[in-house]
């Protein structure tokens, strides 16, 4: 008998955890067991024969939002072209409401409900000794012309009984994005989410963990995305991972966690301050600073302490920080959003992600849509267009502004270049992306890609068009961002440069004197001219940039003098700066 496991991947470098922990505790049954990765990018026909070709008697699939419609025309198609094939489905897209799903698709034979690993288990060793399934738990199946639900699956206690996925050759991890859990369930009960339909925190051992993520290292992953809930529910737990990791000494990796920030203490602060430069990445799930959407949703949260949490760690400047932000949630109307949005912007996170609310099924939300008024999208992924709070036209508005966020807030490439708009010329960053969108739609930009340099151009255009006002200033701000995110000598024809000639006749004379690479360029001490001037870039400004970034572009504590800066494009593998940047204009004077 041969089983294919199967899921659709939203990307290539994405890797399925939940199809590999089947096949590892399946595997003493003596069935020839093969996990395919496939993703939504590829055609459902192509995928549909390359199943076929394998000639399964058992297809399964592991179903999400993101491949659900996908996997069933792929499953229509295999029932129609081998019909004795039993299909069966599984995942949290399938969970809920899996009596319908089987009535309306007369071609899947059998949903696993809940976990699966046992229940999967058990299934394949009836299909094997041609015994009944009507005594499985966690099971949807059709009996004669009825759909039948069998009792639920109660939930593994030892999850270390799950064998490790992380056995055997993992030369396909290299360089991919691997899911990892070291626990499952959640301490709070968020309304919107799934895992507030299953009460406890279960964990993997700390042996266990710190085994797989050995393996890991040593396979030399991209990223390892912990998919736990809340990773620092226990925070002993949590910190023994964390050191673990970091005594690994891992290379060109990265570990993602969903933390809450006000459950972090003083206690994993002092050990945070000193974790490796680009190491670790936070996920925070702000969601809303509404007290009464908090409510609502069930949330627990102290934004007062989150907020300190987030910006001691934003000091550290070694921890990518993304904070979450739901539009559409009860009690958040559009004024109420931008409060929201306005504070935790003003956190200033790496990554600020603006999310809108989906009714994902068995969430406690969607069963209350009659009491908000959620209008949303039935299918995936479930999204809400409007409610009793706020209205679709103002959702439109939120979805330009998130797209606007994605490209120039959370871009370090700009960074200088929004905040010098906001702090000056706007009362909030909200009413800043609310005008920039309003530009950006009145100029249609929102029906084209565009690449990062055109992005310079626009907001270039924005400025000179909607502000005007210190136009020569804002040129030496976005030439500063420009050349801090780009190793190039030519900028853009709209970006005003200064002193071109003298820069190119006194760099060389910089680049010789031992005395200047000793004070700013160390590491090419024994370097001449020649092999450094690659990796270096000079640019002469009307004010002191660097100071003025310091001040936080706040015009009237501007300092305006002539300024050379050096920018130094060589280390590559810093995460929160592009290039290391200092004021020459003295020594360039002497050589000058």
């Amino acid at each position: 008998m041969k089983v294919l496991l199967n899921t659709l991947n939203s990307k290539f470098i994405h890797s399925s955890l939940s199809i590999r922990y089947i096949k590892e505790y399946c595997n003493d049954l003596d069935i020839n067991i093969e996990v395919n990765e496939y993703t939504i990018n590829q055609n459902a026909d192509f995928i549909a024969g390359e199943i076929f070709k394998k000639d399964p008697k058992v297809v399964a699939f592991s179903c999400y939002i993101w491949n659900i419609e996908k996997i069933l025309y792929i499953a229509k198609l295999l029932k129609k072209v081998k019909s004795n094939i039993k299909i069966i489905l599984g995942g949290p897209e399938v969970s809920f409401n899996s009596e319908n799903i089987l009535k309306e698709n007369p071609y899947i034979d059998i949903i696993v409900y809940g976990e699966g690993e046992k229940t999967f288990k058990e299934l394949l060793w009836t299909y094997k000794n041609n015994k009944q399934i009507k005594d499985i738990d966690g099971i949807v199946y059709r009996e004669k012309n009825e759909i039948i639900k069998s009792s639920p699956r109660e939930l593994i206690d030892n999850l270390d009984s799950i064998p490790s996925p992380f056995n055997e050759d993992l030369k396909e991890y290299k360089n991919k994005i691997v899911y990892y859990e070291s626990s499952r369930g959640c301490p709070f009960n968020c309304k919107f989410c799934l895992s507030s339909t299953i009460k406890g925190v279960r964990f993997f051992s700390i042996e266990r963990v710190k085994n797989d993520l050995k393996k890991l290292i040593d396979a030399g992953v991209k990223q390892v995305k912990f998919v736990d809930r809340t990773f620092n529910t226990n925070k002993e737990f949590a910190l023994d991972i964390m050191k673990f990791v970091i005594s690994e000494n891992p290379k060109n990796i990265n570990f993602h966690f969903e933390v809450t920030a006000h459950l972090i203490d003083e206690e994993m602060l002092d050990f945070l301050k000193n974790v490796p430069e680009g190491l670790f990445q936070f996920e925070v799930g702000v969601q809303t600073t509404n007290e009464k959407a908090i409510k609502a949703i069930g949330r627990t949260t102290d934004f007062n302490k989150l907020s300190s949490v987030v910006k001691k760690i934003k000091e550290f400047q070694n921890i990518h920080q993304h904070l979450d932000l739901i539009a559409g949630l009860p009690f958040e109307d559009y004024e109420s959003f931008k409060k929201s949005f306005n504070d935790v912007y003003n956190l200033s996170p790496d990554k600020l992600q603006l999310g809108f609310l989906k009714l994902l099924k068995g969430s406690e939300l969607r069963k209350l849509k009659e009491e908000y008024g959620f209008k949303y999208i039935n299918k995936p992924p479930y999204e809400v267009i409007e409610n009793d709070f706020i209205k679709y036209k103002e959702m439109l508005k939120l979805k330009t502004i998130e797209d606007l966020v994605e490209k120039y807030a959370n871009e370090i490439s700009f960074k200088n270049t929004v905040k010098f708009i906001i702090n000056n010329f706007h009362s909030t960053p909200f009413e800043f992306y609310s005008d920039f969108a309003s530009f950006w739609e009145k100029n249609n930009y929102h029906l084209i890609s565009h690449s990062k340099k055109k992005l310079y151009k626009i907001i270039y255009k924005f400025y000179k068009e909607e502000i005007e006002k210190y136009i020569d200033l804002f040129n030496e701000v976005i030439k500063y961002d420009y050349l801090y995110d780009n190793h190039t000598n030519v900028l853009p024809d709209y970006i005003t440069c200064y002193d071109t000639e003298y820069i190119k006749q006194a760099r060389h004379n910089f680049l010789q004197n031992k005395k200047y690479l000793n004070k700013y360029l160390d590491k090419f001490k024994d370097k001449p001219a020649k092999k450094i001037i690659n990796k270096v870039h000079f640019e002469s400004f009307t004010i002191n940039i660097i100071s003025f970034i310091k001040n936080d572009l706040y015009i009237d504590k501007l300092n305006k003098e002539d300024t050379i800066v050096l920018f130094d494009y060589s280390n590559k593998k810093r995460v929160f700066t592009r290039a290391n940047v200092y004021n020459v204009t003295k020594e360039f004077k002497k050589e000058g």
